[in-house]
């Protein structure tokens, strides 16, 4: 398979100059993205405060006034990027690979199991208890559904797939995973070290994914399910941020063992077993020849 052939949007190259490049380009698209969602964010947050200005602060109201002021834009800015400004249809979102979402799921889940079963294995995690009443809607929608569908939006439907088309698979690859990694640098706990293990073991991980598959909503579906497991299943911290689990644990040991106050994700065994993950994606891809040479060799 030619890589090339993969790509879901090239410029037309009839259009004007003035329009290739200050419209169609892969850095204008990226630009016309960030503007208008940050336009949007700041215009659906301070919707949201006005309407809940008065009212008390509840964790299912915070979650919903997430989804609001960060997904609907993300969604709509996506929609706009792809209909309007690329002219095409969202094939990377269309009905039929809503289905892969499922498989996505359950991939992160077993995924993120793994890696719990390896630490125990190892004597750093431990269950103290069980919380059947954890308040999990609100971590659903949020950590899960509202991180995994914004999140893979603008990390692999806009910064990789975009910049592959122009900078080439490998350079996008390297380009969004550390971008996806550092923009978890001010998370509570955060360190330059969870900040690249993020990049390496889900920067490279999604966006590989995306790759084989040029699906999004698989990507959403392991982002969503990973994120919902470490928090509310087995009760540790997302990306630093406190969870509330159905089972009440503890890790011990070194921090580049147990990920240390981060959560799991700082692990050296969650980037070993991810890295395995993205390596056997990165087969398939060579296998199949879909990787993508920049612009200019393709030229």
């Amino acid at each position: 398979m030619n890589g090339t052939l993969s790509l879901a949007y090239a410029t037309p190259a009839t259009a004007p100059p003035w329009k290739r490049w200050l419209v169609c380009s892969p850095l204008a698209r990226i630009a016309i993205f960030i503007v208008l969602f940050m336009a949007l964010n700041r215009s659906s947050s301070a919707l949201v405060h006005l309407l809940m200005h008065g009212m008390a602060k509840t964790p299912l109201g915070s979650s919903l006034a997430y989804l609001v002021a960060v997904l609907l834009p993300a969604i709509v800015t996506y929609l706009f990027l792809v209909r309007v400004v690329e002219g095409r249809k969202p094939e990377e979102l269309a009905p039929r690979r809503w289905r892969d979402a499922l498989g996505g799921v359950l991939a992160g889940s077993l995924l993120f199991s793994i890696v719990v079963g390896v630490l125990w294995l190892l004597g750093s995690y431990h269950v103290t208890g069980f919380n059947p009443h954890a308040d999990w809607l609100p971590a659903l929608l949020v950590a899960g559904i509202g991180a995994g569908i914004a999140e893979e939006i603008v990390f692999r439907g806009v910064l990789f797939r975009v910049a592959e088309e122009g900078l080439g698979t490998w350079a996008a690859l390297l380009l969004s995973a550390l971008f996806f990694g550092f923009a978890h640098a001010k998370n509570p706990g955060a360190t330059a070290w969870s900040s690249s293990a993020i990049a390496i073991e889900a920067g490279l991980l999604f966006g590989l994914l995306f790759h084989v598959t040029r699906s999004l909503p698989v990507c959403m579906g392991l982002h969503a399910a990973w994120n919902f497991c470490q928090g509310t299943v087995y009760g540790i911290p997302v990306s630093g941020l406190k969870a509330d689990g159905w089972l009440v644990s503890t890790r011990t040991g070194p921090d580049w063992l147990s990920g240390g106050t981060f959560g799991a994700e700082a692990s050296v065994v969650a980037l070993a077993l991810c890295t395995l993950c993205s390596a056997a994606l990165l087969a398939l891809a060579v296998r199949r020849r879909s990787l993508v040479p920049p612009g200019w060799r393709r030229r």
